[in-house]
């Protein structure tokens, strides 16, 4: 029998790679947005924007043969593209907070939905990026869906930046029904993906862009700026107008898919999406949905690459074009049916690369970089090429100066990705290595396996490889913070107590449909 079904032609996946250990660490003193420090070199300014959910299906990374991002393309001709950027939880909260924290979720103890990190009493005062900026005498403002919680309908608490904008979000443009029908696990009202017509300025995506692009305009004059905005899109419900779905071919569409993808992955890795309200691939194919939802997916990634195009018009309008540091990164990866299951969490390829795009002052034009990095390094990095590196807060990322300034630059660390506690996947250039809390493992080679369909673990031909990616496996997890929920799992040696978001899983019980 053929294992091979569904395999798109000249699809093949690139190597990612994820860093490392957490430590513990001293907690800074000071919260809010901080009073200014002098600089010595003239600043940059930043413009920093996340993309909700938006996986390696970038124009630029030439991962999908239908995605158009001709904005984002155009920006990876004037900087730096990561080839290799991996984020450090395949989940909204977790992966935001560690890159605002610049800390792993193995230390912060934050790896659900919830809590907000501000909430954890560890990191109520750890000053984030912004306020680090702020420190230095930036004029810092957040817009969209920056971090997962803090800054939504304008709201600003305990100062975190001087100015908030929209919180973004789908916007106004539901249609009366789903498009997708009644879904699995909960018939949740955002999962849904289609085309219907709509008035796009509705959508809270355009109401970010409009902000960001208005008060680029009219900025505090001769003071330095980092301006962070979260796109939402293709975060689900993901919504097009008919025009924007015609633009994506009907054929040739849908990624690369085994037949019985998970006969050699462990029992175990089901747990880490238990019960979600995205669908299985089984259910995708039963109601003619993946298609439609890959459609949908690659026209909204467009559609919001053509809102990062009015933001930069913007910003060189305004003049800043030339002196400003222009960071595009995803906050988790996605699956489209590859190991049976849409959506993230997960601790394969499919979840946990992710686009990551820098240009600006001291950036090298054209630059892609091979070896792997992570989100985790965004906040030493930026801190680096802004003359603020001094006396920094403890920070478990690497700056990526040198590789922005010469893309060949090795590094000598893979990158680590975390998914609740136990649950750790290693990226080195060519393996990938995944541990699970029971002690289960996988182990694929990238070089001869780019869609990690053959799970080597067990073959002693690998043995040593294996030990030594286990070195880089956090030496401490901390454990889920007080009130966490949405998507926590967790696990008990001693007894194999498996818990699903606080509830119990019954030893043989059924995966949920």
């Amino acid at each position: 029998m053929n294992r091979f079904v569904d395999v798109a032609q000249g699809w093949l996946a690139t190597c990612c790679w994820i860093g490392l250990t957490g430590l513990i660490l001293p907690v800074p003193e000071s919260s809010g947005v901080m009073a200014p420090k002098p600089s010595a070199a003239p600043p940059s300014n930043v413009l920093f924007i996340a993309i909700d959910d938006l996986n390696d299906w970038v124009g630029t990374l030439d991962t999908h043969p239908a995605a158009r991002t001709p904005v984002l393309d155009r920006l990876a001709e004037r900087g730096t593209t990561f080839l290799n950027a991996h984020c450090q939880a395949p989940l909204c909260n977790p992966s935001r907070s560690s890159v605002l924290l610049g800390l792993r979720p193995s230390t912060t103890g934050i790896y659900g939905l919830q809590p907000a990190m501000r909430a954890v009493k560890a990191w109520e005062n750890h000053p984030t990026i912004l306020q680090w900026f702020a420190r230095h005498g930036y004029h810092t403002l957040a817009a969209g869906k920056v971090d997962h919680a803090r800054f939504r309908g304008g709201s600003n608490p305990a100062g975190e930046v001087h100015e908030t904008g929209p919180w973004g979000g789908p916007g106004e443009v539901f249609p009366a029904t789903k498009h997708a029908g009644e879904t699995p696990m909960g018939n949740n009202p955002w999962m849904d993906w289609g085309a219907h017509p709509h008035d796009e300025t509705k959508k809270g995506d355009y109401q970010v862009a409009e902000w960001a692009a208005e008060r680029l305009q009219t900025l505090p004059p001769g003071q330095p700026f980092f301006m962070a905005l979260g796109f939402f899109l293709p975060h689900v419900p993901t919504y097009v107008t008919p025009e924007q779905l015609a633009a994506v071919p009907t054929e040739g569409v849908l990624p690369p898919v085994l037949a019985d993808d998970r006969v050699d992955v462990p029992d175990f890795a089901w747990y880490l999406h238990w019960r979600l309200p995205e669908p299985r691939l089984r259910w995708m194919r039963e109601h003619g949905q993946l298609q439609p939802y890959v459609r949908a997916y690659l026209a909204s990634t467009t559609w919001i690459d053509g809102q990062i195009g009015r933001v930069l018009e913007a910003l060189a309008s305004a003049g800043f074009a030339e002196n400003t540091l222009v960071v595009v990164w995803g906050d988790n990866g996605m699956h489209f049916g590859e190991k049976g299951v849409t959506g993230k969490n997960t601790l394969w390829e499919r979840s946990t690369r992710v686009p990551l795009l820098v240009a600006g002052p001291g950036v090298a034009r054209g630059g892609r970089v091979a070896v792997p990095v992570e989100l985790l390094d965004l906040y030493p990095t930026l801190a680096d090429l802004a003359g603020l590196q001094e006396d920094l807060p403890p920070l478990e990322g690497i700056t990526l100066r040198p590789q922005l300034e010469d893309a060949t630059t090795p590094r000598q660390r893979p990158a680590l990705t975390t998914a609740n506690p136990g649950n750790h996947a290693v990226r080195s250039e060519r393996y990938r290595y995944i541990r699970y809390a029971d002690g289960a493992e996988e182990f694929y080679d990238h070089l001869t396996d780019p869609h990690e369909w053959r799970n080597l673990a067990g073959d002693p031909a690998v043995a040593a490889l294996m030990v030594d990616h286990r070195r880089w496996l956090p030496t401490r997890d901390a454990p889920h913070v007080a009130d966490h929920g949405g998507r926590t799992l967790e696990y008990d040696p001693d007894t194999g107590i498996v818990k699903w978001e606080g509830e119990v899983v019954p030893a043989g019980s059924p995966v949920p449909e």
